[in-house]
């Protein structure tokens, strides 16, 4: 790489931390952490989003935890060197402030580093901001032949290239930081931006050159499953690619990474087992009620691939007990897979649009006709709540044909709502449950979707007409959550929609259901006995033998369950009856279900206990025995991502269509599966 390409990739990291440094503003104004002074080492200001909050506020935990950690270890002899800490690529952090505000530093110091343009800006920020002086105490800036840029008693600022590790050893030395003794070093987001040999050289330098050292990183992993190639694909196109995912992807090989270049201890965990397995309960609850939020899916992704590491040198530090040994989050790795799944992306000559929307709904009107509304998506060029219907049709030996159309003849028009659930009535038929308009504002209202098929003019083919009616406002009023689900069930030979679980403006899960009987379209009562489920959203429902299967969801806590129940049938209405499944399934929600050939059939979703990706589990309800099957995305163009997505199950073919899907990706942009997979699930029935 030449000067030139060098100086343009430095520049494209230098404005990662701008980036990073007004989302630490936003955070501590909202209330996540208490900082004072992120706000003034900061030019501008900016409202981030609930989901950028969390995640930077699970990092400034994690971070925090670790450096009282080094700061409150056992004392040291009396006349032991300070304590030092070294914050590699600082950028406009404000730890120094904090921890002196908090009096914390007695018998401490603080040295930072960074490229010189933003070692040079902070200090003048500092020289500018009377209340960052009078905690700095008096201070000298910079020297122009110096790499030293800001001085003070306790506090350090120097402008060089963590690549010029031998500059660097130099300018700390002769700036005073004495590697006898105890050093905490931290990198946040630091070794991913710097080429692979150079990020194994600092780690290498650091460990011969502090024997009394503990070294914490914070930075991405996983670059391999969709997310991970999202998330590489954003750094790329900001020209700030990140190194080294390839050779260290997880925190096993982070592990191994440290401790072959000389670091004697070492401990590692994404941070979704840190947010669980470190924060108290009541600090998790305080958080999650800081502002509305409903991008549960997001948020676990972005912390299975991020993570924090301590690795440790010398006696002293080695005994520091950083991440102790905690149940509080076990890993619940699933079985091996027994099988593959086969995926491929529907194509032919008529295709049309395919569908890239997230959270929505969609209903098998026909053999030959699916329907799928709402949710968020691409629409005429925007991304934006998706108010066009999206018909995927099938051709007879052409294929399967997308075409997007509009609701007609009414005035009542599609509301925008996203994470309700759609059920066919009829060919002409579907009625539509719950959703929401955004995660305090609930879709109010059933509706009816009621279609035609209208020559055209030409009389060459028909295009689907959509009519779209309200229910009776009294018999509607029942209904106001989303991410619930809803399930055709029977009872005394009368059909019924079972409404079970979800979320609401007022209760963050429910457990709560509701019987509609089809027929009338009222809600009526039904007796249920047995043990209740736990309350939970973001589960699959699935009819089987005239009640319904629940499995997996989100709980209270926002923990992952994995609990089935069926909602059994009985003469005087129905019985919760909890299903014994061997292996246990992993934990998940966000996925979809079906039964098939007495089979359930789980597919995709999220969870957080295990390092793998879900595929399909498949659990043989006569057995209660569970199989794990991977799924082959070799012939998928581009990365799949299986939670909000919707499934329709076409039992003759065998086949599973998997439409839409995505969602946020941290502040990576937004993604959305840009084709429509078919699942050959021919091998599950083979294998009976």
């Amino acid at each position: 790489m030449g000067p030139r390409s060098r100086g343009r990739r430095a520049g494209a990291v230098q404005s990662t931390n701008d980036s990073s440094a007004l989302s630490k503003s936003s955070l501590a104004a909202r209330g996540y952490v208490h900082d004072a002074f992120a706000a003034l080492l900061v030019a501008g200001t900016a409202r981030r989003t609930a989901l950028i909050h969390r995640g930077y506020y699970v990092r400034a935990r994690a971070v925090r935890h670790c450096v009282r950690a080094f700061l409150e270890r056992k004392c040291a002899p009396f006349d032991a060197p300070r304590s030092q800490i070294l914050s590699l690529g600082a950028g406009s952090d404000s730890l120094y402030f904090r921890l002196k505000a908090a009096g914390c530093l007695a018998g401490a110091a603080v040295w930072e580093v960074d490229f010189p343009d933003v070692a040079r800006r902070k200090a003048e920020r500092i020289r500018d901001t009377p209340e960052l002086c009078a905690l700095t105490g008096p201070f000298q800036t910079e020297d122009p032949e110096s790499a030293l840029c800001f001085e003070s008693l306790d506090f350090r600022i120097l402008g060089l290239d963590l690549r010029q590790l031998r500059r660097l050893d130099e300018a700390l030395a002769a700036a005073g930081l004495d590697a006898a003794a105890p050093t905490l070093l931290l990198a946040e987001a630091v070794l991913t931006y710097l080429e692979p040999e150079s990020a194994a050289a600092l780690i290498s330098w650091a460990a011969q050159r502090f024997p009394n050292a503990l070294f914490v990183i914070y930075e991405q992993m996983k670059p391999r499953d969709a997310f991970g190639q999202f998330m590489q694909q954003h750094f790329r196109q900001l020209n700030s690619p990140l190194h080294g995912l390839d050779n260290f992807p997880n925190v096993e090989a982070q592990r191994r990474r440290f401790l072959q270049a000389g670091w004697t201890a070492c401990s590692a965990m994404d941070m979704n087992e840190f947010y669980h397995r470190h924060l108290s309960a009541e600090e998790r609850s305080r958080m999650e009620n800081l502002e509305p939020f409903d991008e549960f899916e997001e948020w676990h992704l972005k912390c299975s691939h991020y993570f924090i590491l301590a690795a440790s040198r010398g006696d002293a530090l080695s005994q520091i007990m950083v991440f102790p040994h905690s149940e509080a989050f076990l890993q619940i790795d699933p079985a091996s897979p027994s099988g593959v799944i086969p995926a491929r992306v529907i194509t032919s000559d008529i295709q049309g649009p395919d569908l890239k929307r997230y959270g929505h709904a969609s209903a098998l009107l026909s053999p030959d006709i699916i329907l799928s509304a709402g949710g968020f998506g691409e629409q005429e060029g925007r991304h934006c709540r998706v108010n066009k219907f999206h018909l995927l049709s099938r051709y007879h030996d052409f294929g399967w044909k997308g075409s997007q159309i509009c609701s007609w003849g009414t005035s009542v028009q599609w509301d925008g709502r996203l994470y309700h659930t759609m059920t066919r009535l009829s060919d002409t038929q579907v009625l539509v449950l719950g959703g929401r308009l955004s995660p305090v504002t609930p879709a109010l209202g059933i509706l009816q979707l009621r279609f035609c098929f209208c020559k055209r003019a030409d009389h060459s083919t028909e295009d689907l007409k959509v009519a779209i009616t309200k229910a009776d406002p009294e018999k509607d009023s029942t209904l106001s959550c989303w991410r619930h689900s809803t399930t055709e069930v029977s009872y005394q030979n009368q059909k019924y929609l079972f409404v079970y679980g979800g979320r609401s403006v007022v209760e963050p899960v429910l457990n709560e259901w509701h019987f509609l009987h089809v027929e009338t379209m009222a809600w009526v009562r039904i007796p249920v006995e047995g043990d209740v489920p736990v309350a939970r959203h973001s589960h699959s429902a699935c009819s089987w033998q005239g009640g319904a299967l629940i499995a997996g969801g989100l709980g209270a806590s926002e923990e992952p369950l994995n609990s089935i129940f069926f909602l059994k049938p009985v003469s005087c209405g129905f019985l919760w009856e909890s299903v014994g499944v061997q292996p246990p399934i992993t934990p998940r929600y966000s996925h979809t279900a079906h039964v098939l050939n007495g089979k359930l059939l789980l597919v995709g979703g999220i969870w957080i206990h295990s390092s793998s990706v879900p595929g399909v589990t498949v659990i043989d309800l006569t057995t209660r025995l569970s199989t794990e099957y991977r799924i082959d995305t070799s012939c998928v163009p581009w990365p799949l991502m299986l939670h909000n997505h919707t499934s329709i199950l076409l039992s003759e073919e065998q086949q599973l269509l998997l439409l839409g899907g995505g969602g946020n990706c941290f502040s990576f942009g937004t993604y959305f599966n840009p084709h429509t997979v078919i699942l050959d699930l021919s091998s599950l029935s083979a294998g009976q």
